[in-house]
């Protein structure tokens, strides 16, 4: 089931969230929804789930609105808020008042509380969960529907390793069965492990729509790292478009040119080649060089007692 974000624009009062955002997430693929604190991801997904009413736009699942659906869980499941759920109820009573609402039969309630863990303590109450218990109960109840479609907003927030390595499990044999999965995170080492496709928002404006390994491809700061004792010499023979800097007299960072056409150059004139590596970014450097205009919450360097940054 495909999900289709056209036009979505949301605006309270005169600040506007999210502002005419357009990208589609097909199936079979895990999308990773990233963006900085306050860029409209939240707001997003619940426009994409009908919990928010657009200002201007659609937002489709399977083209049509998550509400025109007739069994809405048995279409998408999503974990927005992991804590929204009655405190005094069970884990197993809140799943399956959910699966009351669409004729969901106990065995399939039985399934998500085994598939997430949950099954020894099925019978405790939500209220005494700790955080990466509550967010196993989410997830559970994301998949009670056995959906087509899977949106979670940070589903590792809480676990623990051996939780995020599940829960990565979990996504990817979803996308492999054919369906639909999105995520946000802030967790840009597990996104780069889990995500095929991104899409990027900053100040509610797509900034990015495209696959992990061309993001960090195509990021500022991917360089080729080159040593050589004819540096100087080196440098005087690159093109001036290229971006140069150094960190040993030795050593040159190339921007804008592939190793192979440094190799070339240094071959052409006989110069000698030590080292001659392409360094590619961190999907968190690229992520921080794409989004960099657009953080709304700037922290201050710390200052030590002598005054100055760390």
């Amino acid at each position: 089931m495909t999900i289709r974000a056209q036009g979505l624009t949301k605006r309270y009062g005169d600040r506007t969230v999210v502002d005419d955002l357009t990208f589609t997430v097909e199936p079979g693929t895990i999308t990773g929804f990233l963006g900085p604190n306050g860029a409209g991801k939240s707001t997003t997904m619940r426009m994409l789930l009908g919990l928010d009413t657009p200002t201007a736009g659609r937002a489709t699942l399977g083209g049509r609105s998550y509400a025109a659906h007739p069994a809405p869980l048995t279409e998408a499941g999503a974990l927005l808020e992991a804590k929204a759920v009655h405190p005094g109820r069970t884990a197993f009573h809140h799943l399956m008042a959910l699966a009351h609402t669409h004729g969901i039969p106990r065995s399939r309630v039985e399934h998500v509380l085994a598939l997430t863990g949950l099954t020894d303590i099925a019978g405790r109450r939500v209220k005494g969960f700790s955080l990466g218990m509550g967010q196993r109960l989410g997830i559970a109840a994301a998949l009670i529907g056995d959906p087509a479609t899977v949106i979670l907003d940070e589903p590792v927030n809480g676990l623990d390793p051996e939780g995020v390595l599940w829960i990565r499990t979990l996504l990817k044999s979803l996308a492999r069965e054919g369906r639909t999965v999105l995520i946000s995170s802030h967790l840009m080492s597990e996104t780069a492990q889990t995500a095929d496709r991104l899409v990027v928002i900053g100040r509610g404006r797509l900034l990015a729509d495209t696959t992990v390994a061309d993001l960090v491809r195509t990021s500022g700061a991917a360089y080729v790292h080159v040593v050589t004792p004819e540096a100087d010499r080196l440098r005087g023979l690159l093109p001036a478009s290229c971006d140069l800097a150094a960190d040993a007299p030795d050593t040159l960072h190339v921007r804008g040119l592939t190793a192979q056409d440094i190799g070339r150059i240094a071959a052409a004139h006989a110069l000698p080649l030590h080292e001659l590596t392409p360094r590619t970014a961190s999907l968190e450097q690229a992520f921080m060089d794409l989004t960099q205009e657009t953080v709304e919450y700037q922290a201050t360097a710390p200052v030590t007692r002598t005054g100055v940054a760390a």
